[in-house]
């Protein structure tokens, strides 16, 4: 963003610094979108930073179908046909926690200062955060699919139902997202905002049944599982893509999606206005 961009903005925005934008929702998200382009370029300008949602999951894959699968399933093909929806929602929230860390060092150069001069909705840069991380979740997931399949994976549904189950899952982590947001502009060191966030993220992910039966679990674990949004999320995807029950887990899903955004949307909000 260039100066003579910035000193058009103030120009055109005549308001004292700092003072709150009135802007209404639709023309909150086309600044959210056009923000999103921003994000879509920085992944164009250094592809590496795809890294952690592609090979992650492949590695996670990778070792508990060929290390635990067997023990587990007694089968390594049938575990992986179980595991791979569930891998595909854990690998989602995962990488959400790249959207805060991203937030987190921005405000801390001071790019959302000159966010600031512009004639955008306070909450555009957020949105545009959130949103421009769709084509990362979608990368991770074509890379995850593709690679399952040489590993033996195959829908044994319909490619609509598994385009839902892809749809839904995105969907899922776009939600997520404003938990990572909110860490991250709560969280004022870069250093330690990785481990933060991994202790909120970790009993979503690994305290489900992405990776074993809930049944085989403790009594006390098995009634988190039960009501984990990953969990519900995992179900659903496995009834689109390899059959089983999809219309409870999908209201579930919903419900912990809407309930997600409701909750850590404002929250985010109020913390990014905190901060700046």
């Amino acid at each position: 963003m260039s100066t003579p961009t910035v000193e058009r903005a103030e120009q055109a925005d005549p308001r004292p610094h700092g003072a709150p934008r009135r802007v209404g929702p639709l023309r909150t998200m086309q600044h959210g979108l056009t923000l999103a382009g921003r994000s879509v370029l920085k992944i164009r300008k250094s592809p590496e930073g795809l890294l952690d949602v592609t090979l992650q999951p492949i590695l996670f894959l990778a070792m508990f179908v060929y290390l635990l699968g067997g023990a587990i399933a007694g089968d390594t093909g049938e575990y992986l046909q179980r595991t791979l929806p569930g891998v595909m929602a854990m690998n989602m929230v995962f990488g959400s926690l790249g959207t805060g860390m991203q937030l987190n060092n921005d405000i801390t150069k001071g790019v959302f200062d000159r966010f600031r001069s512009l004639p955008v909705a306070r909450s555009a840069p957020l949105i545009g955060a959130v949103l421009g991380d769709v084509v990362r979740y979608a990368v991770s997931i074509a890379v995850l699919l593709i690679v399952a399949t040489l590993m033996g994976f195959r829908i044994e549904t319909n490619v609509l139902s598994a385009a839902a189950a892809i749809v839904l899952v995105i969907g899922f982590a776009l939600c997520v997202c404003w938990i990572s947001v909110l860490l991250g502009m709560l969280v004022r060191s870069q250093q330690a905002l990785p481990g933060v966030a991994m202790s909120f993220m970790f009993p979503l992910t690994m305290g489900s049944n992405v990776f074993a039966p809930t049944e085989t679990m403790p009594g006390w674990l098995q009634a988190w599982v039960s009501v984990n949004p990953v969990s519900k999320l995992a179900d659903t995807a496995r009834g689109l893509m390899i059959g089983g029950p999809v219309a409870g887990p999908l209201s579930a899903t919903l419900v912990w999606m809407v309930a997600l955004v409701v909750v850590f949307f404002p929250l985010a909000l109020w913390a990014y206005r905190s901060r700046v």
